[in-house]
């Protein structure tokens, strides 16, 4: 293990977050879109750089519509897990909660995510119903296999679109504006880490 363990940031895409502008000790690691490809490529640059954190940075559409600009994730569901009767939605079925929660929490204030293997253009009451604040398509792989390691993880979403009829045309629009105002404030997060890690 190195004797500086670097933060790592995961993110989809190089369109959402350019790799050459990360500060010293701070890992870039693209992973696709995607629950598969998040989890294959969280799991395979933990076990490569073991850092001793890891950021998720990425677009997501809005819920409340009361959302805009950079926002951190205080916990993430499933969305798309939907396995009724054997489980309620959102639930893995047939598997322990206290090894596999339904709800993943980052430590963190800040908004609820549902993930999910689907690019939301069209209003589901299950996400009202839940209080979901925003939409991806990652952060719970990347907190699932952060769990599995012991490893600290924090998010922060940029909104892109109101996932509605229009997300596709504004996600495709947007994408690249959240860069930096990611970057302006990750000083500051690299300073929580170090807090933490020093008490």
């Amino acid at each position: 293990m190195p004797d500086h363990p670097p933060i790592l940031i995961l993110t989809a895409l190089e369109n959402e977050l350019d790799a050459t502008a990360a500060p010293a000790g701070v890992q870039v690691v693209y992973c696709g879109v995607g629950k598969v490809n998040a989890a294959l490529h969280a799991t395979q640059a933990i076990l490569t750089h073991r850092p001793r954190a890891l950021i998720n940075f990425g677009t997501a559409g809005k819920i409340d519509p009361a959302h805009d600009g950079l926002l951190e994730v205080a916990a993430v569901i499933q969305r798309d897990m939907a396995a009724m009767p054997l489980a309620p939605r959102g639930v893995t079925p047939l598997m322990n909660q206290e090894q596999q929660p339904a709800r993943l929490e980052s430590g963190y204030p800040g908004v609820l995510c549902g993930t999910g293997d689907s690019f939301v253009t069209a209003a589901d009451d299950w996400l009202l119903e839940q209080k979901v604040d925003l939409v991806d398509m990652e952060l719970f792989a990347i907190a699932r296999v952060c769990r599995h390691f012991g490893l600290p993880w924090r998010a922060f979403k940029f909104i892109t679109d109101g996932a509605d009829d229009d997300a596709a045309e504004d996600w495709q629009a947007r994408v690249h504006l959240g860069e930096e105002l990611f970057w302006r404030h990750l000083p500051l997060v690299l300073r929580q880490f170090e807090e933490e890690q020093a008490r």
